[in-house]
């Protein structure tokens, strides 16, 4: 990639006089002549942000609210944007404000690096930890605020700092008040619809991680600043390097067209980490790296970054480090077609009533209760003993591990989760019965133990080690501990113990892994990329798994938290860089809207809006309709109701239906939420108008 020179970008900016002609929705185009010019740019923006996840929302929304003119580069459809935020539990931190700061410091610090753990030989990152705790313990303590000024309608009972932190013996875990991990849900989660997958509750009935993500990217950044520009199905190919300093981004368009993007200030790369990339895993994840491992993220995460930051100077730091325990994993999707990547599914059972873990030989080895307990602070990484190389055979025996478990199990729940990860979003087939999964033969079904060991070892992955007289032992030991009362072996707590006795019995396979990595690109506590001599790389900042902060250790909850904390730490200082060409970029004509919190269930008369006071920008209110709440959704452009939409619903075929496939289309042509009820569908109607005249309150606020 040719380098750009300060001196053409400037000449061509200078001949195109940056006109009206040249402005649009995503930022100015240069004249045609510009263009062909050595040096120029496509567009232009203050602030570029890589990626539209957590991390990459809140470093967009800080640098927007700076005064910078942002634009977000995700190489995922708009309709398919399914980011690791999206997928994950939704868990997030927020200590005690009452708790002791100087305490807190020192909790984060061990969870970040350890060198203030007397039993460490040395600390994971001290270059930059002592910096890096400040800022994380003054930025987790906002966390809350924040998430409540992009989302009002989000459920604070699920946010109150309490409850007991992960990491008892660390530095300052009494007086820090650190806390639980807490949780976003909209304020009606309990209304949400279980025969829904998440990304089609509507709004107010989100929980987990897409709550998290609705609260962050559709709430705080399209609806609250629809400024921010974002160019989905636009993924970043190259940073463009001037002189030492980050200048600008090469993208690739969706036509395919090269696109050349300055940035006046800086560059955020929040594109996530390497889970999907084969050369990455194989060189940093520790035992067999691509067949052995899996993540239950996004399949989109392809270490895109991490190569980009590599090719302009970065430094790596703690590559490996990944936030793992033992997952299931199919041969499914496009990556196990491709390179044989398998697709990792959150599991769900691992620590339930009639199940049991084994190696490969069919021993048990670990308290399973150890992978799902959050009270014990090292099962993220419980990774670690699932790859515990045998010496003397020169193998990893557990990889992969077996689930095995009964009927009552299967009948009884479902083997993965339901309510986040790439199964519940219909990434990858999962009926709730488990059945989908035994006919596809990722779940192997027996009516005997020695016919399910016979099968396990039929697997080219068991590589011929296991034997049915150890499954059969390992199987009758622990269902005698079940009936003493007591494991004998680990100590597993009897109160999640019950007996693998019903037949069919089952087995599934499980691997290291778990939703993302974590090492990656080295970062100082601006989010600076550094270099290998630890010096920061002008203009480029960073945010997210892509330079976690958790090099050590993590709580569940701590990625979320740091895309928070992160995110606003980089978005604020490459907002605060000099803009290297002189100038900032043209602002946005799209004003901010301020959300407030709406009541499904306010009853009082709406007061009438003029549109002339409405503001341009996109507006959801919930409808509490015949048969549940729907979300309505409107859009106002130059001053007028360009469309109402409406998300799922249960209202009746035929009869309730017919409100929702007409009104909208009624209230656009009358410009106008007075508009006549459809007749037989009153209730339907009524909840649908109130929905848009609170949306038109929302723009005239």
């Amino acid at each position: 990639m040719p380098n750009i020179s300060r001196r053409d970008f400037l000449k061509g900016t200078a001949a195109g006089a940056l006109g009206a002609a040249a402005a649009g929705s995503v930022g100015y185009l240069l004249p045609a002549a510009a263009q062909e010019e050595k040096g120029s740019f496509d567009q232009e923006y203050d602030v570029v942000v890589i990626g539209l996840g957590g991390a990459g929302a809140c470093a967009a929304i800080e640098a927007h609210d700076a005064g910078a003119r942002v634009l977000i580069l995700e190489k995922q459809p708009e309709a398919t944007h399914y980011s690791n935020t999206r997928l994950s539990g939704g868990y997030f931190h927020f200590p005690d404000p009452e708790g002791d700061h100087a305490a807190l410091v020192e909790y984060v610090k061990a969870m970040m690096s350890g060198e203030n753990c007397p039993w460490k030989l040395e600390g994971e990152q001290p270059h930059v930890s002592q910096e890096m705790a400040q800022m994380y313990a003054d930025g987790v303590l906002q966390v809350r605020d924040f998430l409540m000024a992009q989302a009002p309608d989000l459920d604070p009972a699920f946010m109150e700092p309490g409850g007991s932190a992960s990491f008892p013996m660390f530095p300052g875990f009494e007086e820090a008040k650190y806390g639980s991990s807490k949780i976003a849900r909209y304020v009606n989660y309990t209304q949400a619809d279980a025969s829904l997958r998440p990304q089609d509750q509507p709004r107010l009935t989100k929980s987990a991680g897409e709550a998290f993500h609705w609260a962050l990217v559709e709430d705080g950044v399209k609806t609250q600043r629809p400024g921010i520009d974002i160019l989905y199905e636009t993924p970043a190919k190259d940073l463009i390097l001037e002189d030492g300093q980050v200048v600008g981004v090469v993208a690739a368009g969706k036509d395919g067209r090269e696109l050349r993007i300055c940035a006046n200030r800086a560059v955020v790369l929040a594109s996530g980490g390497y889970e999907y990339n084969l050369p990455m895993r194989r060189a940093f994840l520790e035992g067999p790296g691509v067949k052995g491992w899996c993540f239950y993220g996004t399949p989109e995460n392809t270490g895109d970054g991490i190569a980009m930051a590599m090719k302009v100077g970065a430094g790596l730091a703690k590559v490996g480090k990944a936030a793992s325990r033992i997952e299931v994993a199919v041969p499914y999707g496009e990556h196990y077609e491709k390179e044989g990547l398998k697709m990792g599914i959150a599991s769900a059972i691992t620590s339930a009533k009639n199940s049991m873990i084994v190696d490969n030989y069919g021993n048990r080895y670990a308290d399973e209760f150890i992978i799902t307990d959050s009270s014990r602070p090292f099962r993220y990484q419980f990774y670690k003993e699932a790859l515990m190389y045998e010496l003397l055979t020169m193998s990893y025996p557990r990889v992969p591990s077996w689930l095995i478990f009964d009927e009552t199990r299967r009948a009884e729940s479902c083997a993965v989760a339901t309510g986040y990860s790439v199964a519940a979003y219909g990434l990858v087939p999962w009926s709730k019965d488990n059945l989908d999964a035994i006919e596809r033969g990722w779940i192997l079904k027996a009516d005997t133990l020695e016919e399910l060991a016979e099968k396990i070892k039929a697997d080219p992955e068991n590589r011929d080690m296991i034997t049915a007289e150890q499954l059969r032992q390992s199987v009758e030991t622990f269902n005698a501990y079940c009936d003493a009362g007591e494991d004998k072996d680990f100590q597993r707590s009897i109160d999640t113990m019950a007996p693998v006795i019903t037949p069919p019995f089952y087995a599934m396979k499980l691997y290291p892994g778990g939703p993302n990595t974590k090492g990656g690109v080295d970062a100082n506590a601006k989010r600076q990329v550094l270099d290998w001599q630890g010096q920061p790389i002008k203009r480029l900042y960073t945010a997210g798994e892509i330079s976690s902060v958790f090099k050590f250790t993590y709580q569940a909850g701590g990625n979320l938290t740091e895309c928070i904390v992160c995110g606003r730490e980089a978005g604020k200082n490459a907002a605060a860089e000099a803009s290297w060409t002189g100038h900032d970029a043209p602002k946005s004509d799209k004003a901010d809207v301020k959300l407030t919190a709406t009541s499904v269930s306010q009853e009082e008369e709406i007061a009438q809006v003029d549109l002339a006071d409405c503001k341009d920008g996109v507006y959801t209110a919930t409808a509490q309709g015949m048969n549940g709440n729907f979300d309505v959704t409107v859009t106002i452009d130059g001053g007028k109701i360009a469309t109402v939409q409406v998300g799922g619903h249960n209202e009746t075929a035929g009869i309730g239906s017919k409100a929702i496939d007409e009104l909208p289309g009624m209230i656009v042509a009358a410009q106008s939420a007075d508009v006549d009820v459809i007749g037989g569908a009153s209730v339907t109607s009524n909840a649908l108008i109130k929905a848009v005249k609170l949306c038109l309150v929302q723009a005239a606020s």
